[in-house]
């Protein structure tokens, strides 16, 4: 019997403004829900939306665009310090009260959206039950670093005009954008053409930059926003729910990048994608969901009462 997507959006009241959300699958099934965050900071939800195939196992998917993207609240004159990692803790947990799933949920965070992530489970909530790191960075100094190295082996030239424009701040210039999309094409996403999902994010990133300006910069390996001394290293042994962290063969989240997360998270374990870089959601799409999967079934297969009564 084929499944059929059970799908409802909604608003939730956040202070003032509003947090657009979607929840496919069914909230009540019985199997934990997993909450997408998506990346950036300052993408949307579109480019992670294959994560909806996970609901045909039981466990509903929430997505949601993060306050200032997608159809959310946009502030594009708010000052670059009002964009903080506080801020988005905030609303997730304002998200999650909305919802009523506070006390029993999972979180899978995709890239940026895993150090939000990190940031949330280090706080140990009572109700997370698994939490998924997909590509994500565990300090910002290691993943410049890394894409520097990463850029330098692309074909020739590439790193030396990337270089040249970035000493001059012409981070617009055509000749910036299309030696960009090089290092993109290699290490963000191999699909080729992008699928239309990732290209609508990328679209909605450039009408409003706002946030992705703010905490990270022009690009993915030009990071000189407010993120660009963050880490998670030394903090992640404060983890204490199953995790499974997700990375590419060709990531720009290197195995160096993603190591603290398998050194110093307890429960831990490690899916490499052999033929993806930062989006084995859409360039492997069904080996991905299946592991993801097969991981939420397992960590979350102990009832919560039970947990309680332990």
């Amino acid at each position: 019997m084929e499944f059929i997507e059970k799908i409802r959006e909604g608003y939730a009241a956040f202070g003032a403004y509003q947090t657009w959300y979607r929840v496919t699958g069914d909230l009540n099934s019985g199997r934990t829900p997993l909450v997408i965050i998506h990346g950036g900071p300052g993408c949307t939800h579109d480019y992670v939306d294959a994560f909806k195939d996970v609901a045909a196992s039981g466990h509903a998917v929430i997505h949601y665009d993060q306050l200032g993207n997608g159809r959310s609240t946009h502030l594009p004159d708010k000052d670059p310090s009002f964009w903080t990692v506080e801020l988005f803790l905030a609303e997730l947990d304002n998200l999650l009260d909305h919802l009523q799933i506070s006390d029993n949920y999972a979180i899978l965070g995709q890239s940026w959206g895993g150090m939000l992530g990190s940031e949330h489970a280090i706080r140990q909530p009572k109700g997370l039950r698994a939490f998924i790191p997909a590509n994500s960075p565990t300090c910002m100094r290691t993943w410049v670093s890394e894409a520097n190295r990463l850029r330098k082996l692309l074909p020739e030239g590439v790193h030396e005009t990337l270089l040249k424009h970035e000493a001059a701040g012409t981070y617009q210039d055509p000749e910036y954008l299309a030696t960009s999309r090089i290092f993109y094409d290699h290490h963000v996403c191999r699909v080729n053409p992008w699928p239309e999902e990732v290209a609508r994010t990328f679209a909605q990133v450039d009408s409003d930059p706002t946030v992705y300006h703010a905490m990270s910069g022009p690009t993915e390996f030009h990071v000189i926003g407010s993120l660009k001394d963050w880490k998670s290293i030394g903090r992640l042994s404060k983890i204490n729910v199953p995790t499974l962290v997700i990375s590419g063969r060709h990531d720009e989240a290197t195995p160096l990048v993603v190591k603290p997360f398998l050194d110093e998270i307890a429960d831990v374990r490690w899916a490499l994608f052999e033929d993806s870089s930062h989006m084995p959601h859409v360039e492997e799409r069904q080996a991905c969901m299946g592991t993801v999967v097969k991981f939420l079934d397992e960590a979350c297969a102990v009832p919560r009462a039970a947990l309680k009564a332990g």
